[in-house]
C-alpha cells in the first residue's frame, strides 16, 4: 500500500519572489510524493469591516490576488512542480489582520505535515533570515516548519540523507525519532550531529574549569559518548538504518556548523525548546543560532 503524500503548506508574501519555497518543495518532491498548497494572507492596516472595504469588489483585493496568483503559477512552473503535486485548490487567500495566526489555521484546514517558510529579504545567500511572520511561529507553530534558505544549491536527486541535531534531551529525542523516520521511510542515511561551538560560550579559564583546550578535550568526549547513546536510540527505532555521527566544532555558531561536511542533499532536522507549550515549535537560544547559520534545508520538528 502506498504511503499518503507528504502535505506541504507554502506561505507566500504577495511581491514576494517565493522561489526558495518552490525549489524546497520541489527538492522533496524527488523524494517522496508531495501534496503542495500555497496560503497567501492579505494583511492591512485597517479594519476590515471599516469604512475602507465598503464594497464586495475591492479593486485592491483584486489586484493583489491576480497578480500573486500569476506569481506563484510561474515560480511553481519554473521550479519543477507538476500539476500531480499540487493540491485541488492549490492557492488559498486569506484576509487578517495577523498573518501567523491566519497560516496555521490555513494548515489545520489542510492538515499538512508540515509548513513552508521562505527567507525573509536581506538574508544571506544560503542561509535562513526569519522575518516577523517567520519569528512568531518559530515561537508558537503547532506544525513542523520547513525553512527555505535564500538561494539554496539542492541535489536533484532529492534529499539523499538526513541529519539531526543531537544532545541527548528530551526535546532532541523527538527529533530524532522524526529524523529517524524520515532517512527510513527514504532509504537515506541518518547522520546524528553534535554542536559543540568553542568561543564566547566557554567557560572562563581562570575560575577553576581548567583551559579552554582542555574543555575542548572534556566536551568532544562528551559528545562522542551522547552521539553514540542516539546512535543506539535510532537503530532500536530502526534497525536496518545507516547512521553515521559527527561532532561539529568552531569558534563559534557559524564556524562549528561549517566544520563538517556539508552536501546538496543533506536535510538537517531540529528539535524544539521544551519551554514551548506541549505540541508546538518554540525555539531555543541554540536552535535560533542553528537556524541562523544553517546552510542546508531545516525541518523545525514540534515539542
Amino acid at each position: 500500500m502506498a504511503s499518503a503524500p507528504l502535505r506541504i503548506l507554502v506561505a507566500w508574501r504577495p511581491g514576494s519572489d517565493g522561489s526558495e519555497s518552490v525549489a524546497y518543495a520541489a527538492w522533496l518532491a524527488h523524494t517522496c510524493q508531495v501534496r503542495v498548497r500555497f496560503v497567501v494572507v492579505l494583511s492591512r492596516g485597517w479594519p476590515l469591516l471599516s469604512l475602507a472595504r465598503s464594497t464586495l469588489n475591492d479593486s485592491w483585493v483584486n489586484d493583489v490576488t491576480e497578480s500573486t496568483t500569476a506569481a506563484i503559477k510561474r515560480a511553481w512552473k519554473t521550479g519543477g512542480l507538476r500539476k500531480g503535486m499540487l493540491d485541488k485548490d492549490p492557492i488559498e487567500f486569506i484576509e487578517d489582520s495577523s498573518e501567523a495566526t491566519a497560516i496555521l489555521r490555513s494548515a489545520a484546514d489542510f492538515e499538512a505535515d508540515l509548513v513552508m517558510l521562505s527567507s525573509g529579504e536581506g538574508g544571506r545567500d544560503g542561509h535562513f533570515r526569519a522575518g516577523s511572520t517567520a519569528d512568531a511561529l518559530l515561537h508558537c507553530s503547532n506544525r513542523p516548519l520547513a525553512l527555505a534558505p535564500s538561494h539554496p544549491e539542492l541535489s536533484k536527486r532529492g534529499v539523499t540523507r538526513v541529519n539531526c541535531s543531537y544532545i541527548d534531551t528530551p526535546q532532541s529525542h523527538k527529533a530524532l525519532a522524526k529524523a529517524a523516520d524520515l532517512a527510513h521511510k527514504w532509504s537515506v542515511p541518518l547522520r546524528l550531529v553534535a554542536f559543540t561551538p568553542t568561543g564566547a560560550t566557554m567557560y572562563r579559564s581562570d575560575i577553576g574549569y581548567g583551559t579552554s583546550d582542555d574543555l575542548m578535550v572534556e566536551w568532544h568526549e562528551q559528545a562522542l559518548a551522547l552521539l553514540d547513546r542516539g546512535r543506539d536510540r535510532a537503530l532500536t527505532r530502526h534497525p536496518e538504518l545507516q547512521v553515521e555521527a559527527a561532532v561539529a566544532s568552531g569558534d563559534g555558531w557559524e564556524a562549528s556548523i561549517s566544520s563538517i561536511k556539508w552536501k546538496k542533499g543533506d536535510l538537517l532536522v531540529v528539535g524544539s525548546s521544551t519551554l514551548g507549550t506541549f505540541g508546538r515549535v518554540f525555539i531555543g537560544s541554540s536552535t535560533n543560532q542553528i537556524v541562523r547559520n544553517s546552510r542546508v534545508p531545516m525541518l523545525i520538528t514540534t515539542a
